[in-house]
């Protein structure tokens, strides 16, 4: 059930690829990498609900709180079916953003009400690789839906696949958080939950390592119908290359969950972005010396890309357990505290990587030389 909570989630980003250009085409012919703004628009308002998704979970229940997420994902749903111009669809989209937090905000504190340490590791990694594999399917449902009803169509998905989660939440879940363990949503008593958040050392290296996560994942996700289909002329083909990368990528969740009890969170995430900096240094160097054949410049860009949805699928699950380790008190303000910081400023890392489309990838390829980097670096500071 989770995992389809989550799938939803990923299925509201990844369904839209391969509806850019009509939009585009139809809403904002004149500059047609503003339509990208919608994918970072929904993530922003991700980014933004997570502040408040987990601390009214602590308050009234998981169950209340990822149902009034999904009743806010389903409004907006309808108003970017009605939507006229791009500015009110973007609107649509942020708010539709801020519903989203709900499900995959307390759903990650639902966890941690049953499980802790490796185990939720373990548990989480399952979810997270739904949340992967998501994009093996979404682009090409999303052509599907659009060939029945334009890109309106990718919306009336969207709407079908919130009633059926939040249907299936209200029927099969039982509550986690007992009424005796709720916090009321004072301000004295969020400051101070807040304030345990923010000053704890691992929290907060899991948040930036997170962020830099994120950042370049959306990076390549805001580019990736521009790059296969204007930089390497895939686009006819772009849904089934999407999937096979999605399919390919998501067997890192698979040996995340496979190997994480005997080998620990932080030494699995450590060894993924160590991969991701030599993958990426030796693409940028590829590309920058244009030492590539003409028949090989695609096959090399398709497998770097895998390996940025490798590192995401055995990195995320890992960083999430490690932030709520000690926080199982407050894991829904935790849960908020560092989706939220994590998801608005990878958006001010991944909106200008895909504005920055030059039509070739090399933009990307250093954004996420630079955050896989970065990652490596801070993952020496962090406890397993």
């Amino acid at each position: 059930m989770l995992a389809f909570l989550f799938a939803t989630i990923a299925f509201s980003i990844d369904a839209m690829l391969p509806a850019l250009p009509e939009i585009a085409a139809e809403l904002t012919p004149e500059n047609v990498n503003r339509a990208q703004l919608i994918l970072t628009a929904f993530v922003a308002g991700m980014g933004l609900g997570t502040l408040f998704a987990g601390p009214i979970s602590d308050a009234i229940g998981r169950k209340p709180a990822m149902t009034l997420g999904f009743g806010i994902y389903i409004g907006a749903t309808i108003a970017a079916l009605m939507a006229q111009s791009l500015e009110m669809l973007l609107l649509a989209r942020f708010v539709q953003g801020l519903g989203a937090s709900g499900p995959r905000i307390v759903g990650l504190a639902l966890v941690r009400d049953l499980y802790q340490g490796r185990e939720m590791a373990r548990i989480t990694s399952f979810v997270m690789m739904v949340f992967i594999l998501i994009p093996a399917v979404a682009p090409a449902l999303g052509a599907g839906f659009i060939w029945m009803a334009g890109w309106h169509g990718v919306f009336l998905a969207f709407l079908l696949f919130a009633l059926i989660g939040a249907g299936w939440l209200n029927l099969r879940q039982a509550e986690t958080l007992p009424s005796e363990r709720r916090r009321p949503l004072r301000a004295g008593t969020l400051a101070a939950a807040a304030r345990e958040v923010l000053s704890d050392r691992q929290v907060m290296f899991c948040t930036l390592i997170l962020t830099l996560g994120f950042g370049q994942m959306f990076g390549l996700l805001s580019s990736a119908q521009q790059l296969f289909g204007e930089a390497y002329g895939k686009g006819a083909s772009f849904p089934a290359w999407f999937a096979l990368m999605a399919l390919l990528s998501g067997s890192g969740t698979i040996l995340n969950a496979v190997f994480v009890v005997r080998f620990g969170m932080r030494r699995i995430a450590k060894w993924a972005y160590a991969m991701q900096t030599c993958v990426s240094g030796a693409m940028l160097v590829l590309l920058m010396g244009d030492l590539l054949p003409e028949p090989l410049k695609f096959p090399a860009f398709f497998l770097w890309a895998v390996s940025v949805f490798f590192m995401a699928g055995v990195t995320f699950g890992n960083l999430n357990a490690l932030a709520l380790q000690r926080m199982g008190h407050i894991a829904g303000m935790t849960a908020s505290i560092v989706s939220a910081i994590s998801t608005l400023a990878a958006v001010l890392i991944a909106a200008p990587v895909g504005l920055l489309y030059d039509g070739t990838a090399l933009p990307v390829v250093v954004a996420t030389l630079a955050c896989s980097g970065l990652a490596l670096w801070l993952m020496r500071f962090l406890d397993d």
